[in-house]
């Protein structure tokens, strides 16, 4: 019998708005090379949580090896894809869940999200191609997405720059949110007179909204 998927959660704070039983439950994968309680997963997990969201968070099986010591690159597509159908059925079925997470996590969940029929999708830094590597693009499943999406991204970004991606053929169900002068994690340059708090919390409360709309 296959182990079950540790899940990390943080309840809705009482008392707001959308902590009911009706709000979607926000599900989150981690990025590349940090785990699911990074200080940046940390962050964006207790802000949705603070607007009455409940979030969800959970490691891919590379992650969680390397958790216990183990020396492991990221898992190839297929098992990465088959390890978030796996987590939306442990939750239910798509029909309450926002999917979706940094980079990896979030490029991932664009791939299942039609499949699994989950009410929004949400991409913290989505990596339209390799730094560096313009023409390796990820972008062909995004041009017939229909998963209601947000995908926020710095304008400093090396995976995708405000002039590259508006070149790419899109879905209408995308919603792009431009974090000012932020890199790949929304981190500004200290010249910008912007901060990475001040550019994160814009971060969330973007997500939030968009949430709350769907």
């Amino acid at each position: 019998m296959p182990t079950p998927i540790p899940l990390l959660t943080n309840d809705p704070a009482p008392g707001t708005d959308a902590a009911n039983p009706a709000a979607p439950t926000v599900v989150l994968a981690h990025g590349a090379g940090a785990p699911m309680d990074s200080p940046y997963m940390n962050t964006v997990a207790a802000g949705l949580a603070a607007r009455g969201f409940r979030v969800v968070r959970f490691e891919f099986p590379y992650m969680h090896a390397r958790r216990e010591g183990q020396r492991k690159p990221p898992d190839r597509e297929p098992v990465l894809r088959h390890t978030w159908h796996e987590v939306i059925g442990a939750l239910g079925g798509g029909a309450n869940l926002v999917i979706g997470g940094k980079s990896l996590g979030g490029r991932i969940a664009s791939y299942v999200a039609d499949e699994a029929r989950v009410k929004g999708l949400v991409c913290l830094g989505y990596p339209f191609h390799p730094p560096r590597d313009t023409k390796r693009l990820r972008t062909a499943h995004l041009a017939t997405l229909k998963t209601p999406t947000l995908i926020l991204q710095g304008t400093r970004d090396d995976f995708g720059t405000p002039a590259e991606v508006a070149g790419y053929d899109l879905s209408p169900a995308i919603r792009l949110h431009w974090m000012e002068d932020g890199d790949h994690s929304f981190k500004p340059r200290k010249s910008s007179g912007r901060t990475e708090a001040g550019n994160l919390a814009e971060a969330v409360e973007t997500l939030a909204e968009f949430v709350q709309g769907l």
